[in-house]
């Protein structure tokens, strides 16, 4: 297995030929490049960066047109504070100058079918809140894209899952609304080096053709070793860590709470 590199310049000219529009190269070198940043300088994020990176989450892809999330910008710094506890103890999170937690909002468009006479419109369920967590990251990574583009730097925080009770209190979230991702963002510190960007698995690996395929033993643990390359921990460790982690099982826990909310039925 090898590590994965950007396209050179020759393979962007032979794809701009192929498909008679120019490549964006910039972008795709950019997503390439980007790695999480999770100290950030004093500088603050002006405002109009901000308007940039707000208005390109609303260009993502959405279903239906519908544009099913809500984005909620924290500039308290008490609740910046707050949310750095709820979500497993990071203190960055409040030192971040851009706080935006993304959720999926499916209360928007069922509070307008009730007001509109004649229209019956039956409670939100569960598939409609996966269907707005799908809008809801799709938005959010509009927004990396953006905060990359900008030359500032992002980290997602998906342990805005965890804690539903406190995470809904800091926020004031209402019915049918569920956050379902994180992003704080703000400058790199000066002259801080670039991390080196973890390995992903091969294609081969994840990327099948027209049907599942459940990796051989052999092959499946190749995959996971070359993940792991670097890493000091075991396979076991990193189980110990990450899978059977008390905030993994809180995390589980408090999406199962977030989805009972979502309560459809066929009589509803």
């Amino acid at each position: 297995m090898h590590k994965r590199q950007s396209p050179n310049h020759s393979e962007y000219d032979e794809l701009s030929t192929q498909n008679n529009r120019p490549v964006q190269k910039s972008i795709i070198d950019s997503l390439y490049a980007r790695t999480s940043l999770r100290s950030f300088s004093d500088q603050p994020v002006t405002p109009e960066d901000e308007r940039i990176i707000l208005e390109s989450a609303c260009q993502a892809p959405t279903a239906g047109n519908q544009q099913l999330y809500s984005i909620v910008v924290v500039r308290d710094q008490s609740k910046k504070e707050a949310l750095a506890e709820s979500c497993d103890h990071q203190p960055f999170i409040a030192q971040a100058p851009l706080v935006l937690v993304f959720c999926a909002d499916v209360r928007r468009w069922y509070r307008a079918f009730c007001l509109q006479e004649g229209c019956h419109p039956r409670k939100p369920g569960v598939g409609d809140a996966l269907l707005a967590c799908v809008d809801a990251v799709a938005a959010a990574q509009n927004a990396v894209v953006a905060t990359e583009a900008l030359g500032l730097g992002s980290c997602y925080i998906g342990d805005i899952l965890e804690n539903c009770e406190t995470q809904r209190d800091i926020l004031d979230i209402p019915e049918y609304v569920m956050p379902c991702c994180m992003l704080v963002i703000g400058h790199p510190r000066q002259l801080q080096p670039r991390k080196a960007k973890p390995p992903r698995f091969n294609l081969e690996s994840i990327v099948f053709e027209d049907s599942y395929r459940d990796a051989a033993d052999t092959e499946l643990m190749e995959a996971i070793a070359f993940k792991l390359h670097g890493r000091t921990e075991t396979l076991s460790a990193f189980c110990e860590r990450k899978w059977n982690s008390d905030f993994s099982r809180e995390m589980t826990r408090s999406v199962a709470q977030w989805l009972k909310g979502f309560p459809y039925s066929e009589q509803s």
